[in-house]
This record gives C-alpha cells, structure tokens and sequence, in this order.
C-alpha cells in the first residue's frame, strides 16, 4: 500500500487527512523508501519526531508549480541533489553526459538539472520569496565554503549565496534537522537560527563573526589560488566535533559562517535511526517504468558503520561523514538481516556488511570519542598510529552471527576493505575468515597504485604495504584450497603523477599479469584534498609545487599505460612511451609492453626474365609476414 510511503501527492494528504505539511522535502533523486538514501533518513526522523513530511522527488521544472503541488509547507522546504552531486552523476570526468542515471526510474538520464540544489532554490525563490529554505545532502555539504567547481573551472562561492537558501546543514544531518525543526516549531525566524552545530548561515552582521576563525576571504580566494589551499587545510583540521572552530568567510557585504561540526552518533542513535519504518524499496509509482535501479545495489546489503579514518585525499567521505566511525549494534544488524529473509526475492545472500569503508568497526582508537580525530596526524598513513585500535574481533563476531542465522546461505563483504588497516591486525583470524567465507570469487582492493610519491599524495600506504597483503592473501588461499582472486583498482593522472608514474604503473600491471578491467582516471569532486591539489597545483600540507596533469591527451595517455595490451590503445601507448622517453619498452623482447605500431612487411623478390622466346618461369614468391629486426 502506498500509504506507508510519505505524501508524494495530494492524494496522499487527503488520505491522511493532513491539511498542511510541515515539510516538503525536495530531491534530485526518485523517492526510494531506504536507510542507503538520505532524502529518506531525514525524512523518517522528523516524521519520528512528530512533523509532516512530504517529498518532492525529481519535480518537472517545466511545470511553473512543480513546487506547490503537495501545498506550501508550514516550515520549510527541504532541498538535496540526492545521493550524489548531480555534476558528478551527469558527467564523466571527460565531461562527457553519461548515459544512465542509477537514482531515476528506468536509469533514465535527464530527470533533475545541473546544479540541482541551486537550481530546485532558485525556482522555489521566484514564486516564494520569504518561505525558509534549508538545503542538505551530499551536494550541499561539500560546496557548503568557497570551492573549486572542475566542470566550470572556476571557484564558486558558498553553495548558501548561489542558492539563495537560508540554511546549510552539513554532515550527515539526522540530529541537525530535528533541532533545526524545534527551532523553527518554537516560532524562531529563520534568520536568528545561527547556533545549531552542523549548519552554515550568512549573515550581514559582522559581530557574528567575531568569535569565528577567519578564512581568507572570498576575493583574496579568487586573487591567489595559493590562499584557496592555506583555507581548505584549515577547514580539514577544523571538521572535528570536539575540537572544531566556528570559522568564517567573507565575502563583499555577508559573512559565510560554519558552525563546528555535529557529535558523532552513539550506537543507540545509530540504531534509532535503521529502525525507522522504512518500505526498504522504491515508491510503486515507479513499477511502470522498471523502478529504480539502484536498489539493485543496497536492498540486501547493510550498512554497519559510518564515517572513515582512512584519509584517502580524493575521497570527500571523511569531509561529509567525519573521520570518527559511529557503529550499529549487533542485534540491530542482525535483525535487518532476518528482515531481509523474509522478502520474496531474497535468495540467501547477503551482498554486503559495511560501510564507506567495510573493516572500521569502532573509532581508529579510544581517544577520538573525547578528544577528537588529531590535527596534524593521519590514522593510518604514512604509517599506522601506535595508538590506533586495529582489532577486528568485533567484526568477525558480527559476520559469525550473520552467518549462522537461518535462511541465510552466505555473508559477502563487497564494499571497500582497507588492507593496510587489515596487515595491521596481528591476530590472523579476521583474514583467514574473509577468504574462508566472505569472498565471491574475487576481492576488490584499492591500492590506487604502485608510485610512492604518487601514493603519498593520495593519501595512501606505500606500495610495499599492498605488495605484503597480496603475498598473505595469497597464501591464506592456498591454505584453504581456494582460487580466488585480487581485483586492484588504479587510478590515473591523479595530482603528483607524471607519465613516468603511469609507466611505471604500467609496468607492475604487466609484471602481476592482472590486467584492470577498469580504470578510473582521477575526478576533481568538490572539497577533497586531491581537488585541492589539481586546482592550485600545490601541496597544501608543504606548499611546494606538484605536477598535474589536465591536457585531455595526456591524461589519456595516462590512462591507455594502465589498459596496454587494449589494442585501441596502441598508438596512445607508444606515443606515451616515446615522451616518457621509455623507447625501450616498444619492441619485441620480453621486458617491453608493446610492439612497434609498424605494418606488415613484405620482402621484396628478384626475379628472371629472358625477353622473347623461351624465357624462364620467375621463381615462386615468399612472402614473409611481419619481419622482426635482428636483436643486437
């Protein structure tokens, strides 16, 4: 019945008898009723919390009142991209439209506009101009200070003034929402909200900003890039909730003014919020269209834990979820699991238990839950803190009941597993189980690749660490008569890499025999370390100068060393190889990756011929394909 479902039309209030809504949520994504999707998350806890909430999925913008059609809301539109930046889930890297929209029925492209949060505001402003607009979501969080935009290639100011939003909440939102809900409810203007942790306001007022870290402001930002990386590093250090400072940014006549970030969930809060009556699917609306196809992906996964102490400096995770790891209990997750079993289409398998990173079972160590992640020190690189906790007993705890409920035939693990955190566990029991139990055929790894300076760069252990875990997983397999394989994920022309990085890449790559399937080829996203890095060229750390790669070509170039015996990626190869100054790798012995992009060869024959009568019969041809030069 769809009436389990929250309002999407005005049939649904009529039903309820809901005269008025207290929210209307309005999403760039389809309405999917399932704790994986935010839009629905947000709008469970405040209908927990006694508000009515209806949501706006995908709205027709060609439709003038697209945003009226569940009424206008009593407190507050809701705004979100949904799951993903709507530039990042329209384009590839190359800027290309992508084919297909995973979030939009039918993964049918074209369903919300670029720049979704800005443009769903900006339409909401024309027509109500004084109703209060609180955005969120990924799209908000990451473009909630001055940031660098790859597809305009331009620095764009706080996604708060290009919308013309009223508020930012930031992070994962649940406890931020409901606050900013009481606020509202208790008869407060939107405009005096500037307390609550986890949001971002403007204000004219410069007094505000008087017990704030100033930021460089948004024209000293635009005059030297250099400034950009000084203030990004600063947001970095200061996206902690114990030790996080207000901080501020100014911009011609308003302060952009961020609030410290929100506490991290308790285990009961984490539970609190995967409780809430989900449908765990996708609205019916969309069964004529096919549904939802990225369902497909998380209907029998589940999540275990959030945020990552695992610092990857192209990854925007820790910079939206925190570096601190918030966890579900046991018996929460193991009650969605026996959920799961009774569905009509589950056959037995659990796809995933984890989360952005599937081995964080508890914070990196005991301190954080008081003191907060450290400033100036990673948890796990350049090499593992002394004080980091890398005991996986909880987990494999976890996975052990999993595994022993009924109806349940296997337990995978398919989300990411940070094997240097994994090595720095002595106790051998964790891995022995994953290979015994929890792999499918192959284990997805990410060591990015094989170049230290490369590595140091992504924020990654050096590639002896990976070398040591591929040498123990290999052996833990051939202990338990198992062929199962490593599936590496590399990346190409990420900041710091030149193409003697990618041939040297490309040489291990031959050396494993295991050729990628995939190849990812670095992606400025908003807010990330790496962004950072590909905008200023500078480390923001040392502010010395690095080498980026942003011509088309040579990130090709970058990207054909990682797929070389492709034959379409020939002539990219030996054109790459031949500016790397790497000419001895084009040939025909054994140490080279690939052979000259030469054609056949004919040898030309002599023949006899007696002019007149009687003359001989010329000799038969040889023909000779493909002629190798002599080795010297």
């Amino acid at each position: 019945m769809t009436n389990n479902f929250l309002p999407v039309c005005k049939e649904d209030l009529a039903q309820r008898g809901i005269k008025q809504l207290d929210f209307v949520y309005v999403c760039g994504d389809a309405y999917v009723d399932h704790p994986s999707f935010g839009a629905a998350i947000i709008c469970r806890i405040l209908e927990l919390h006694g508000y009515k909430v209806g949501i706006i999925p995908q709205p027709d913008l060609k439709d003038p009142l697209c945003m009226e059609q569940l009424g206008i809301p009593r407190l507050a539109y809701l705004v979100s991209s949904g799951n993903m930046d709507s530039m990042v889930n329209h384009y590839y890297v190359s800027k290309k439209r992508r084919e297909k929209d995973s979030y939009s029925p039918g993964g049918v492209m074209g369903k919300r506009p670029d720049y979704a949060v800005k443009t769903y505001c900006n339409f909401i402003r024309q027509r109500q101009k004084d109703i209060p607009i609180v955005i969120g979501g990924i799209e908000a969080s990451l473009r909630r200070m001055a940031h660098y935009d790859y597809w305009s290639d331009s620095l764009k100011p706080s996604l708060l003034l290009d919308s013309k939003a009223d508020l930012i909440s930031y992070g994962m939102g649940e406890k931020c929402l409901v606050e900013i809900a009481d606020a509202l409810n208790s008869g407060l203007a939107i405009k005096d909200i500037t307390f609550i942790k986890g949001t971002v306001f403007a204000t004219k007022d410069a007094s505000m900003a008087e017990d704030a870290r100033m930021l460089p402001s948004f024209a000293e930002l635009k005059k030297d890039k250099n400034q950009y990386a000084k203030s990004f590093l600063i947001q970095k250090q200061n996206n902690d909730p114990f030790h996080g400072e207000k901080l501020a940014e100014a911009y011609e006549d308003v302060f952009v003014i961020q609030n410290p970030p929100q506490p991290p969930l308790s285990v009961t809060e984490m539970d609190d919020v995967y409780r809430l009556p989900f449908q765990n699917t996708y609205h019916p609306m969309y069964e004529k269209d096919g549904g939802i196809p990225a369902i497909e992906e998380v209907k029998f996964s589940i999540v275990s834990n959030r945020g990552c102490f695992g610092s990857c400096n192209f990854c925007a995770l820790a910079f939206h979820q925190g570096r601190i790891v918030q966890v579900r209990s046991h018996e929460s997750i193991i009650n969605e699991a026996r959920r799961m079993t009774k569905e009509k289409d589950f056959k037995g398998y659990i796809h995933d238990v984890g989360g952005p990173t599937a081995n964080f079972r508890h914070p990196a160590c005991k301190k954080q839950l008081c003191y907060g992640a450290c400033k100036e020190r990673e948890c796990l690189v350049p090499s593992p803190c002394k004080n980091m906790d890398s005991s996986h007993v909880d987990y494999l705890k976890l996975l052990r009941k999993l595994r022993e409920l009924p109806g349940i035939k296997k337990v995978f693990i398919r989300s990411g597993i940070r094997f240097d955190y994994l090595l720095a566990d002595k106790n051998k029991e964790f891995f022995n189980e994953l290979v015994q139990h929890h792999i499918s055929g192959q284990l997805k790894v990410a060591p990015e690749h094989v170049s230290n300076r490369v590595l140091e760069k992504m924020g990654k252990p050096e590639h002896k660490v990976y070398v040591e875990f591929k040498k123990q997983y290999e052996r833990i397999n051939k202990k338990f008569d198992k062929n199962q394989f490593l599936v590496p994920y590399y990346m190409s022309s990420h900041p710091g890499c030149d193409l003697n990085d990618a041939v040297e890449l490309a040489l291990y790559i031959k050396e494993t025999g295991v050729m990628p399937r995939q190849v990812q080829d670095y992606y400025p996203t908003p807010s990330t370390l790496s962004t950072v890095m590909y905008y200023t060229e500078r480390d923001p750390y040392t502010m010395e100068k690095i080498y980026v790669a942003k011509n088309p070509h040579e990130k090709a170039m970058q990207r054909a060393l990682m797929q070389y015996k492709n034959p379409a990626n020939k002539k990219l190869v030996i054109e790459a190889l031949k500016k790397a100054g790497r000419e001895d790798l084009i040939g025909y012995g054994k140490e080279c990756l690939i052979r000259p992009d030469e054609p056949f060869v004919r040898k030309k024959e002599k023949t006899t011929s007696k002019q007149g009568f009687g003359s001989a019969k010329p000799k038969k041809k040889k023909t000779i394909r493909n002629v190798r030069p002599k080795k010297k």
